[in-house]
């Protein structure tokens, strides 16, 4: 493989990792609307919002009782702190995972989740260099991810890469602008402003989610493109599952996440620098 080949594969995998960090942190918090593929350079379109999309309307502010239920939600939520989480989420032809782990939001995003990659041409590239799940820590100002020891060969013997939030704004020539705000805001009290902010939110109705007594919340929201939002919500006004569809133009984008164990102790520790690459200095390396 020649130093070229090598670079660009180093960074068309450190690119997927960041897609894949991002997407199972953040569901779909913004439509992919620009068609694009992850390569060797970076990807063409992202998770993040098109910088070209025209400025939609927001919708009237929700008022009354629906209202008034849905921030007792958010207020309980963000003062619980902490929470396990489990997710699947799928991108249309470009990646599909599952997610485990804990994180925490009383002091910026912190915490750590084991991504499990389950299909998708994003997947694909990932277990080319023999990596089929990996960790990811995050931390207030960025990142990490934990690649396999293929991957380690081709950056020196180090296993993690360091995103930090706003260099990834760098991704495909800008289209990875808006990642910091959506990495920072991917905790379940957010996911309450956004069905917040539906014109048509609604009161679904009582169930059992997981043996737990829920009420299920409903909207639509825009955006680059329309999505849905679907919250279940116990006795403590808590989000014990939470439901996000929307479309890319690989296909449909579907999350679904659950919360427990709320206020659980977290904690994320910064690999070794040692042992780290910093994203921004391998999209350097090839000149992106």
């Amino acid at each position: 493989m020649t130093g070229t080949t090598a670079r660009c594969t180093v960074v068309s995998v450190a690119v997927s990792a960041a897609l894949a960090c991002a997407t199972a942190c953040t569901g779909s918090g913004g439509s992919d609307d620009s068609g694009g593929t992850t390569g060797p350079s970076g990807p063409t379109g992202s998770t993040a919002p098109s910088a070209s999309a025209a400025p939609s309307s927001p919708p009237p502010a929700l008022t009354g009782a629906s209202a008034d239920a849905l921030r007792a939600v958010e207020r309980a939520t963000g003062r619980a702190g902490s929470a396990r989480v489990e997710s699947t989420t799928v991108m249309g032809r470009e990646l599909s995972l599952e997610a485990a782990g804990a994180l925490g939001w009383d002091d910026g995003l912190t915490g750590t989740l084991t991504i499990t990659y389950t299909g998708g041409t994003t997947a694909e590239t990932m277990r080319r260099l023999g990596t089929t799940a990996m960790e990811a820590r995050y931390l207030p100002d960025a990142y990490y991810a934990r690649m396999g020891d293929e991957f380690a060969e081709r950056v020196g013997g180090r296993h993690w890469i360091k995103y930090v939030y706003e260099d990834l704004e760098d991704l495909g020539g800008g289209a990875g602008a808006g990642f910091a705000d959506q990495m920072r805001n991917t905790t379940p009290n957010q996911a309450v402003k956004l069905l917040l902010s539906a014109g048509d939110v609604r009161r679904v109705g009582a169930g059992t989610t997981r043996g737990r007594r829920t009420t299920h919340w409903s909207g639509t929201v825009g955006g680059a493109t329309e999505q849905t939002v679907d919250i279940w919500v116990d006795d403590r006004n808590l989000l014990v599952k939470k439901v996000e569809r929307g479309r890319t133009k690989t296909g449909e984008l579907t999350q679904t996440a659950y919360y427990s164990d709320y206020g659980v102790p977290v904690s994320a520790a910064r690999p070794p620098a040692a042992d780290t690459a910093d994203f921004k200095e391998l999209l350097a390396s090839q000149g992106s």
